[in-house]
């Protein structure tokens, strides 16, 4: 067993088409959903960028990237570009980009889809517990902003767990989960130690070195729990769809094109 294979990497890719499929969406109806919501978190992104340029915040949207909850906000948007792409060329051609790519692409993609149906439940956590302080936005942008990074991308996420037929993260998926969340605070003391400020007040050793070795400990378990809970919903996402109601997944109808044509060949030798 090889690092791809444990890594949910397999030859052939993907087999059953679950990256690009759904159990009640066509294929093109997938993909277009993907590319929707790809297109929500662009116009979020720069929308809020140009707010703060024509309010003089724009040193905001600098520091924007050191911020954890706007890297996976980015993070949200490339994964559902290239997962709509992937899923228009299945739609339209019977195989998607992602089958054509190299394996460690292969397994990229595999790691980001985990970060995707992960992170953003870790992020909304963390906002509306720790770091929310009330009252409510008296600026109704504000407000919109707020909701659609810290709240609307649990919902993506979610709908990503529940629509598509993707299989269950692998156990080194967490490994991965962990390491960038490790890489991520060594960017937020880089940040503090060339830009001169904490992106989180909790990250601030002057609190209290015992209070920060908590929050990183609480952080750790969190997205731990959280990996545990996203392969319970997708265990049960697949055990009421395929062994319950007997859903397959709907297929490209170019990929049933292609193996009526196989079964046609066969039949004639």
């Amino acid at each position: 067993m090889t690092v791809y294979n444990l890594l949910g990497v397999t030859r052939p890719f993907d087999p059953l088409d679950r990256y690009t499929t759904s159990w009640i969406l066509s294929p093109i109806l997938l993909a277009a959903l993907r590319l929707l919501l790809s297109l929500y978190a662009f116009v979020t992104i720069f929308v809020v960028f140009g707010w703060n340029g024509s309010h003089e915040y724009s040193q905001s949207s600098r520091r924007s990237f050191s911020y954890f909850t706007d890297l996976t906000y980015w993070g949200i948007a490339f994964y559902f570009l290239f997962s709509g792409l992937h899923t228009l060329t299945y739609a339209t051609t019977g195989i998607s980009w992602l089958k054509k790519w190299p394996q460690p692409l292969q397994a990229a993609h595999a790691v980001f889809y985990t970060t995707i149906v992960t992170y953003p439940f870790l992020v909304t956590i963390v906002y509306w517990v720790v770091l929310y302080e009330s009252p409510w936005f008296p600026i109704v942008f504000n407000a919109w902003s707020n909701i659609s990074r810290h709240a609307l991308n649990a919902v993506v996420a979610l709908i990503e767990i529940l629509l598509p037929c993707t299989d269950i993260p692998p156990p080194l998926h967490l490994a991965f989960l962990i390491f960038i969340l490790a890489l991520y605070l060594a960017l937020a003391y880089l940040t503090k130690a060339t830009q001169g400020f904490y992106t989180y007040d909790f990250l601030d050793p002057a609190g209290g070195k015992g209070k920060v070795a908590a929050y990183v400990f609480g952080i750790l378990l969190a997205i731990t729990i959280i990996y545990g809970l996203v392969c319970g919903l997708i265990w049960a996402r697949k055990w009421l769809t395929e062994r319950v109601l007997h859903k397959s997944p709907v297929t490209s109808s170019k990929t049933r094109i292609q193996n009526s044509d196989i079964e046609m060949v066969e039949e004639s030798k």
